[in-house]
């Protein structure tokens, strides 16, 4: 899996867990309980946290950007 790949899910993820507290809210206000549906947002964001744990992993492995060259590769 590859960091790119990493950042859209947790992306994805991010706009799942909006969604999740707006439902969770409107369960609220109409009385019904949410103990379901916040224990599926709890699990929600353990996932991104351990996708943010991976993708900061992957961010390690890359080589660092190339630096010090400037227009036509000169040194300065």
């Amino acid at each position: 899996m590859g960091i790119e790949h990493v950042r859209s899910e947790i992306e994805r993820m991010r706009t799942q867990v909006g969604r999740q507290r707006g439902e969770i809210r409107q369960l609220q206000r109409a009385g019904i309980p949410t103990t379901s549906a916040e224990a599926l947002l709890e699990r929600m964001l353990n996932k991104i946290d351990a996708l943010c744990a991976k993708r900061d992993e992957l961010k390690r492995d890359l080589p660092p950007p190339s630096k010090g060259k400037i227009l036509g590769g000169r040194q300065w």
